[in-house]
């Protein structure tokens, strides 16, 4: 039996080593993705002798893939929960056509078509949490009759065909820019700085909080060059944006959804239990998660972005036709599970789903620049979202 002393009660611990997991906080799939995004990016620029990356390209790969974006911030969080949204395109046709129908038909302005257009998506929204929520339906099985219910309903409003003669103030949320100041276009170029500078500003806040914290940090030459890549990919893009319209309205709709959504799912109490309701649904129940509430409100949220994303491909497209919205949930779940979302539910991010939506968008427009046929487009796709998926499930193999 050995005795300690009261010398050696009070001599000080001798140093003990760090441990580089306490100041390596990288996240190799999102890294991944990104890495994988900027791959094609440049294949692409190749194969097309630049052609991608023209002004003109860039604002348009914006602009028509920006229900894509829409529908995977509201998808993701779906996805998180457990859940899978199949009616979202059926959604996006129906929310359309009101939106157009109330503009020429019922007389309403363009901004309060707009605000319809999103109560209806989030009636819908809550019509399908319901039968989730507190009837116990399976989402598959709900949104799948959604789907089927809400194209129907698209046929029936729009059964005299396409609605055009939209008013262009309603067109311009799709397709138009903020005013500009010649070329370049300086409003863009500030745009593009105060966003650097918001993305820093952030990004050193967070690493102070986790300092603060005594929390697992990110290596400092891991954490400036992601910020300096960030800088560098926000100015570029402004650069190029300056040269053409200017800033698209619709990317700073896209902004403001991605900064509100990437704080809801961190920094709110709502956002952690739709977490903790992927990750364990029971253990959830157990802590006094109100299960049935979160589902609830999850899918109102994706009824009313669906909604959205009903608002600007109708006003990208100039009117409204019963068939929009075909296979945009496919997109958006492909966008979501290209992000690093879990299959099992708890596992994902919107600046993931964003990316995700980036690489199909990207491939999309360069698959069309090099005249590839359509098929061959569908095939390459479903590939790059299986490896995609593939990959996410041989590094939490891996993990454990």
């Amino acid at each position: 039996m050995t005795t300690t002393t009261p010398e050696q009660a009070k001599a000080p611990l001798p140093p003990q080593p760090k441990s580089s997991k306490r100041r390596i906080r990288v996240d190799l799939r999102q890294y991944g993705i990104l890495a994988a995004l900027v791959v094609i990016i440049v294949l692409f620029q190749i194969l097309t002798e630049g052609r991608l990356l023209y002004p003109g390209n860039v604002s348009n790969l914006i602009q028509q893939n920006a229900y894509v974006l829409i529908l995977a911030i509201g998808m993701v969080m779906v996805i998180i929960a457990g859940h899978i949204d199949l009616s979202v395109g059926s959604v996006v046709a129906v929310v359309g056509g009101v939106a157009a129908l109330s503009m020429n038909d019922w007389g309403l302005p363009w901004w309060g078509a707009v605000v319809l257009a999103l109560a209806v998506g989030a009636l819908i929204g809550a019509w399908q949490g319901f039968w989730v929520a507190f009837v116990g339906i399976p989402a598959f099985i709900v949104t799948l009759a959604g789907m089927l219910i809400f194209r129907g309903v698209a046929l029936v409003l729009l059964s005299g065909g396409t609605v055009s003669g939209l008013p262009r103030p309603y067109i311009a949320i799709g397709s138009g820019t903020l005013p500009t100041t010649g070329t370049p276009d300086l409003i863009t170029l500030g745009i593009g700085a105060v966003a650097s500078i918001a993305v820093i500003a952030q990004q050193l806040k967070s690493r102070r909080d986790l300092q603060r914290l005594g929390l697992p940090r990110e290596q400092a030459a891991s954490f400036w060059f992601k910020i300096g890549v960030a800088v560098v990919a926000i100015m570029y893009l402004c650069y190029l944006l300056a040269y053409n319209r200017g800033t698209p309205i619709i990317l700073i709709i896209l902004a403001v959804l991605v900064l509100a959504y990437s704080f809801l799912l961190t920094r709110t109490v709502f956002g952690r239990h739709i977490y903790a309701m992927g990750g364990n649904l029971n253990a959830a129940m157990m802590s006094g998660v109100k299960t049935q509430w979160v589902n609830f409100f999850i899918f109102v949220n994706m009824g009313f972005l669906a909604g959205l994303a009903g608002v600007v491909s109708t006003a990208r497209a100039g009117g409204a036709v019963a068939s929009a919205g075909g296979g945009y949930e496919l997109d958006a779940i492909a966008a979501v599970f290209i992000g690093g979302a879990s299959v099992q539910g708890g596992v994902g991010t919107v600046i993931g789903a964003v990316i995700g939506g980036l690489v199909m968008g990207v491939l999309n427009q360069g698959l069309s620049i090099l005249s590839v046929d359509a098929a061959w487009q569908q095939i390459i796709k479903g590939l790059v979202l299986l490896l995609a998926v593939a990959f996410g499930f041989s590094r939490r193999k891996s993990a454990r």
